[in-house]
């Protein structure tokens, strides 16, 4: 089931538009309008907004088909130190069976799989190198407003600037399973499915 694409693929025909229509007054491609009605891809958040617009709908209704689905929900761990993913996604898969789980070093492969794919939760590492977690942390929110987004770190003391990025939450590394499954029941948006 695809609650996203049928609600757009609906919503463009009741404007009498065909998807080339639309995607013209999107300024898209025919083929990026037809896999989002397909459910092959999601649009990201500023363009979900600008579909709205369009087509003179709340942007809260495809933002929630977007967040809804049948399928498990999609769970990122991202920490630029492989031996970090190599033992936080055994974790992750445990606190979190009903999740698809995936692992991600760089940040750039991070955005890319939220700009394309629902995400409900992400794991996040503060230090990734040369680019900082918690600012990472502010453009996945933009890019998915919806999604929830727990901070990993070795240091405690970033507990106080990780609050002011809209995340859920704070955890210790290494990661423990208890440890995340008290950590569900703080998240800002509520994630069926993970159990």
């Amino acid at each position: 089931m695809n609650p996203f694409g049928e609600t757009l693929r609906r919503l463009r025909m009741e404007n009498g538009l065909s998807q080339q229509q639309l995607a013209d007054r999107l300024h898209v491609e025919r083929s990026s309008l037809a896999n989002w009605e397909a459910g092959r891809r999601l649009p990201d958040a500023a363009m979900i907004s600008q579909i709205a617009k369009t087509l003179g709908v709340d942007a809260a209704i495809l933002f929630s088909d977007a967040e809804s689905s049948d399928e498990p929900p999609n769970v990122l761990l991202v920490d630029n130190e492989r031996i970090i993913l190599e033992g936080g996604l055994p974790v992750l898969r445990e606190a979190l069976p009903g999740a698809k789980v995936f692992g991600f070093t760089k940040p750039s492969q991070a955005v890319e799989f939220v700009r394309d794919h629902p995400v409900a939760l992400i794991f996040l590492d503060i230090e990734l190198g040369r680019v900082s977690g918690l600012d990472l942390c502010r453009e996945l929110i933009r890019v998915r407003p919806r999604v929830n987004v727990i901070f990993l770190t070795s240091f405690q003391e970033y507990s106080f600037d990780a609050w002011d990025t809209g995340a859920s939450g704070f955890l210790l590394k290494p990661l423990e399973a208890d440890a995340v499954r008290r950590q569900l029941l703080h998240l800002r948006y509520p994630v069926g499915g993970l159990f």
